[in-house]
């Protein structure tokens, strides 16, 4: 457990982010628009190194300004998702350079590779982009989560990096895709359960993208 000021973190798997910086690898971390991704963001500082922080447009500018302003350093660059899809190569330079890319995986721009898996009693669209992206550089992928337990403390965790691979083959590779997305969508089950005031999806997810 850490703190800063008045506030406490406890870290679980914080070791997998480490260790993709140790082996010089690059990495994708993949969360959700679920718990306090400002925070997360904030807490990779830990991790010392180069972080690329993935935003939907509506959103990059004022997350930059806020973590600008409690973090001069310069080691966090914020990235845009436009829909001329230029961040796919800022998103390419990142990875070329092995540097930590940052996105959330549970929204997507109309248009974009999205598989069907079964969310919360309902089958739901995700992308799979960022997947095929981390595949395509042969970097291993960590589900990231930073969740408030009460007003002062936060958990913040992260799973040990996966390297995926996916066929060539089309069918094959949307089943490895469900079965890979399976795995992250199952943990945002388990943390909108337990923590359902800290999912910020406003809108009929189950119909988007079908």
């Amino acid at each position: 457990m850490a703190g800063y000021g008045k506030f406490t973190f406890t870290f679980d798997g914080e070791e997998n982010l480490m260790r993709m910086v140790e082996e010089g690898t690059g990495g994708l971390l993949i969360s959700a628009h679920l718990g306090n991704w400002e925070i997360a963001g904030h807490l990779l500082y830990r991790v010392k190194a180069k972080i690329n922080i993935v935003m939907f447009e509506g959103e990059h500018e004022k997350v930059k300004e806020y973590l600008d302003k409690v973090k001069g350093e310069k080691n966090i660059n914020v990235i845009a998702v436009k829909e001329d899809l230029s961040h796919l190569y800022a998103i390419n330079d990142a990875f070329e350079r092995n540097e930590l890319v940052c996105m959330h995986g549970d929204r997507f721009l109309q248009g974009t590779r999205v598989v069907q898996v079964p969310f919360l009693g309902e089958d739901a669209c995700f992308p799979s982009g960022p997947l095929l992206m981390a595949a395509k550089y042969k970097v291993p992928v960590s589900f990231v989560f930073a969740m408030k337990q009460s007003s002062s403390h936060y958990y913040f965790n992260a799973t040990k990096g996966v390297v995926y691979s996916f066929d060539r083959d089309k069918n094959k590779q949307i089943e490895q895709l469900k079965e890979a997305i399976n795995s992250f969508v199952s943990m945002i089950e388990l943390k909108v359960k337990a923590y359902p005031y800290q999912w910020f999806n406003y809108y009929n997810f189950w119909q988007i993208g079908k």
